[in-house]
């Protein structure tokens, strides 16, 4: 007879072995005290003002503002709409790129969606990974079929009559780490190497990246921010920008993002009041149900001290019901349980059946593993369709 294995024993273990009880009795004693759930609150708007308030503390990233100040680097006519490549201001210390894609024959301002990258251990690119790009490498397209069915959602966003925004988080694509800025010995046989072929130029500097996501979590944190705090503003800033645009009808603006994508649109829903309509794929569960062996293949991006003391993760996509939220779930993914995802689910659809809504909510099981396939996409548009058009 096999051996049971630690990671599916069913005796209590867990990746953080004989610590597990500890922290989970202690994650128990507050849990979620602002989630809307928590009492009757008299007030939906105070509820809302009440727990954003608190985020913000919690995410720790006010930076000094500066002006978008947009530049155009590129542009590409594609088939039915035109595709920029545009850098701007996230504050006075980034900048940041994005594709931006802006239908054809618009006759008035159009919905738009911002299109937020995955993470995927892939730091060489982020937006190309769900936009249309020329000469792709072996690596990226292998890799958008794996996760997206071989299809840039973007794209398709785009032929469908949205204009889309798709901008680089912090540490991916036009934000990822330069290596001859950094002082370690790490670095040094990294730099060394030599590789004729890009695909494998692309692993190796993927590898290193992933490596040190830990320091530069560490410094993040020294420096009194988070990580997910510093990607909240820059994907707020996302807004601003379609903000700009006259082609925009910015009373219809919404946010939809795969796995790492999902998170970002997890923290952009819920704080920022200008998304009207959102689609969270593979990236859903309640943290109760992650604690005990689910945070083991996570990124150091996803974590906001002290957060589930006031808010579990679905409490805070909830922070803009009743306004639509579609969730995309693969029954597959190995980075959740499924009843992670049933737990989320029922209390997504519980507070938006308190405020009157059931409609707007919607959670979706896919046969698939953590990825977003094209019926995925099809009917995260459709959703979009139903509330947008």
């Amino acid at each position: 007879m096999a051996a049971t294995s630690r990671s599916t024993a069913q005796d209590g273990s867990s990746d953080v072995g004989n610590f597990y009880p500890l922290l989970k009795e202690y994650s128990a004693q507050h849990r979620n005290s602002l989630s809307f759930l928590a009492k009757d609150w008299t007030s939906r708007e105070t509820w809302r003002s009440t727990a954003r308030s608190r985020m913000e503390t919690l995410l720790a990233f006010d930076p000094e503002p500066a002006p978008l100040d947009t530049e155009v680097l590129q542009k590409n006519q594609r088939e039915g709409y035109t595709q920029y490549l545009v850098r701007y201001n996230v504050n006075a210390y980034q900048k940041t790129e994005a594709y931006l894609l802006i239908p054809d024959n618009l006759e008035a301002p159009a919905p738009a969606v911002v299109a937020l990258h995955d993470h995927g251990g892939f730091y060489y690119y982020g937006k190309e990974k769900h936009n249309m790009t020329d000469y792709q490498p072996r690596i990226l397209k292998e890799y958008i079929g794996q996760l997206y069915g071989g299809r840039t959602y973007a794209d398709e966003l785009a032929r469908r009559g949205y204009v889309v925004l798709s901008p680089d988080a912090i540490y991916f694509g036009s934000q990822r780490l330069d290596p001859q800025q950094v002082t370690s010995g790490r670095i040094d046989e990294y730099l060394q190497q030599e590789h004729d072929d890009l695909n494998e130029k692309i692993e190796a500097f993927n590898d290193l990246a992933g490596d040190f996501e830990v320091p530069v979590e560490k410094t993040i944190l020294a420096a009194g921010t988070t990580w997910p705090g510093i990607i909240v503003q820059g994907d707020c800033r996302a807004i601003d920008l379609l903000h700009s645009r006259p082609e925009v009808d910015t009373a219809r603006i919404a946010a939809m993002g795969l796995s790492l994508g999902g998170l970002r649109t997890t923290y952009l829903f819920g704080m920022d009041e200008r998304i009207k309509a959102g689609v969270i794929a593979g990236f859903s569960s309640t943290y109760g149900e992650m604690l005990q062996r689910h945070f083991w293949n996570h990124t150091w991006m996803m974590y906001v001290p002290r957060q589930y003391r006031f808010l579990d993760l679905p409490d805070v996509a909830s922070l803009n019901a009743p306004r639509p939220l579609m969730i995309l779930n693969a029954r597959q993914d190995q980075l959740f349980t499924v009843k992670g995802m049933k737990a989320a689910e029922e209390k997504l659809a519980t507070i938006y059946q308190k405020m009157g809504a059931p409609e707007k909510f919607r959670a979706s099981y896919y046969d698939e593993p953590h990825s977003m396939t094209i019926p995925m996409q099809d009917d995260a548009i459709n959703w979009l369709d139903r509330w947008l058009r």
